[in-house]
């Protein structure tokens, strides 16, 4: 593949990024405006945010299927369509089970990004994968910062959480243009591996990735259930305001995308294993205190828990020689199996609790993390890392 069709095509990855990380946290910041005008109560909430992450898991199970057969430039474009169609429901519907799918379609768009971008740094970077991941990872934490921030100045202007949310269809649309006008190379459209299902699945589920599902999911839990209900719970529990509840999840998002640019270039040097227990272990801390001290520190969390979704997504990849699209698209799965039940079950929590003890779980979901990350040390064929999943 030429140079500049790498870049080309490494710039898509990143913008898709961009656009996955503002498409998806749009939901926290905007979810107090839409309990209140349509006059749901949090278990209402977490059930609508639900959606998202089955479409996002449907998605992730089945993309990879498709990236293997069609290639990745259809799955991006299945992504966009996906997108467009569930930012358009979700921004017009009122009926809960209308709002829940329009999730469930906008989540398979999110899960379609995640399986096609990740697989398109993989193959373009083969040498070079965790850097351009945690790279790649820097934009979705650069979209994931600009949703609440941008989306607590328009609120706080007066203007509509439903006309909030549409305007991410111009970013949308925008994506949808360039992967349309430009050729991806190595025959994309073309049938690249077959698909032998009982060999994928005797592959997929070794007792080293089963563990890596089981961290994955754990850890997706932690982060989505801290970012969909942080700004609620800072306005309820710690009396915030809507700036202030909507620039702390921006915050938590901006120390994200600074701990993926940090990480890119230390996390070979220190071992993938090793960095995602070390930032586990801070990540664990710093909820603690944010908890029972100062709510600064929830912000500060996203610092440490910025590197270990890519990580985990390159020690996957390492050895991985044939249907490594099928192989990745399982663990995705695994992560929008974290993001369904992690805010779902703060939802829940808070229902019937409050929402000052729903908003712990999170920290749950984070040691249990790392220990399943304690016992992947523990199954390491040798004390290096970077041996293959």
């Amino acid at each position: 593949m030429k140079k500049s069709s790498i870049w080309l095509w490494t710039l898509a990855a990143f913008f898709a990024f961009f656009v996955f990380g503002y498409s998806d946290n749009l939901k926290g910041p905007i979810m107090p405006a839409l309990l209140a005008d349509l006059h749901f109560d949090y278990a209402m909430g977490g059930t609508i945010l639900l959606g998202i992450y089955v479409g996002f898991m449907i998605a992730t199970l089945t993309t990879g299927l498709i990236a293997d057969m069609l290639g990745k430039k259809a799955v991006l474009l299945t992504a966009g369509a996906c997108l467009t169609l569930g930012i358009s429901g979700y921004s017009s519907f009122s009926a809960p089970l209308a709002l829940g799918f329009s999730m469930t379609i906008l989540g398979f768009g999110l899960g379609a990004l995640e399986l096609g971008c990740n697989a398109l740094i993989v193959e373009l970077h083969p040498t070079d994968k965790v850097r351009y991941l945690n790279l790649m990872a820097l934009m979705h934490g650069m979209g994931s910062m600009a949703a609440p921030l941008a989306t607590g100045l328009l609120l706080a202007a007066s203007y509509s959480w439903r006309t909030v949310y549409r305007l991410d269809l111009i970013f949308v649309a925008f994506l949808i243009l360039y992967v349309s006008l430009n050729h991806y190379p190595a025959g994309a459209s073309a049938p690249s591996e077959k698909i032998d299902f009982k060999h994928l699945g005797r592959a997929a589920f070794t007792p080293r990735l089963v563990w890596f599902y089981l961290s994955i999911a754990l850890y997706v839990a932690t982060e989505i259930g801290l970012a969909s209900w942080l700004v609620e719970y800072l306005q309820k529990i710690r009396l915030q305001s809507v700036e202030q509840s909507t620039q702390a999840l921006s915050q938590y998002f901006g120390l994200m995308m600074a701990g993926r640019f940090l990480g890119s270039f230390v996390i070979d040097r220190l071992g993938h294993l090793k960095s995602i227990l070390v930032a586990m272990l801070a990540a664990c801390v710093t909820i603690a205190i944010g908890l029972f001290g100062p709510a600064l520190a929830l912000s500060l969390s996203g610092l440490f828990l910025s590197i270990v979704f890519p990580t985990i997504t390159a020690s996957v990849s390492d050895g991985l020689t044939e249907n490594t699209n099928s192989i990745l698209g399982l663990l995705f799965t695994f992560a929008g199996l974290g993001g369904m039940l992690g805010p779902w079950l703060v939802g829940l929590a808070s229902h019937w609790f409050g929402i000052g003890i729903g908003f712990g779980l999170p920290l749950g979901f984070a040691v249990l993390t790392t220990l399943a990350i304690l016992t992947l040390f523990r199954l390491a064929p040798h004390p290096q890392q970077k041996q293959p999943a």
